[in-house]
This record gives C-alpha cells, structure tokens and sequence, in this order.
C-alpha cells in the first residue's frame, strides 16, 4: 500500500449497504453502494482514477477493487 494511504470497508448496520473508504493526506473519498451495484462503484473508480483533477489514482482503483472483491467473497456462503 502506498504511504499515507487507508482504506476501510464495513457493512452498514442494515447489511443493505456497503461502505469503502480511502483516505489520502487530508482527502476523503467515501462509496456507499448495495447489493447487485458492484459493476456501477467500480465504473465510478475508473471515472475517478482518469479524472486528472482528482488525487486518486490507477493504484487506488485496483486497492478498492480488491477490498470490495475479498469482501463480497467473505460475504458469500
């Protein structure tokens, strides 16, 4: 992981929605998303991740990826 960079990831008290965070320096960036919208949070990464007035990067997209993919793995049955 990149220096000064964080993420978390938890379920919501409701298990209806997700929650990722990566924290950057002093910049926050925070996805609630629920089930069967996975394929829309990580079209939003990508749009972030290209956007060059943003702080987040290609590294970041596949960070949060991955953390969403091992959680929806631990999630299923």
């Amino acid at each position: 992981m990149t220096p000064g960079r964080e993420i978390g990831a938890m379920k919501t008290a409701n298990s209806d929605i997700d929650v990722i965070a990566l924290c950057k320096g002093s910049e926050r960036y925070v996805f609630l998303w629920s089930d069967g919208h996975r394929r829309d949070l990580f079209g939003t990464f990508r749009r972030f991740a290209v956007n060059p007035e943003l702080s987040f990067s290609e590294e970041d997209e596949a960070a949060l990826i991955e953390k969403v993919r091992r959680g929806q793995a631990r999630a299923e049955p």
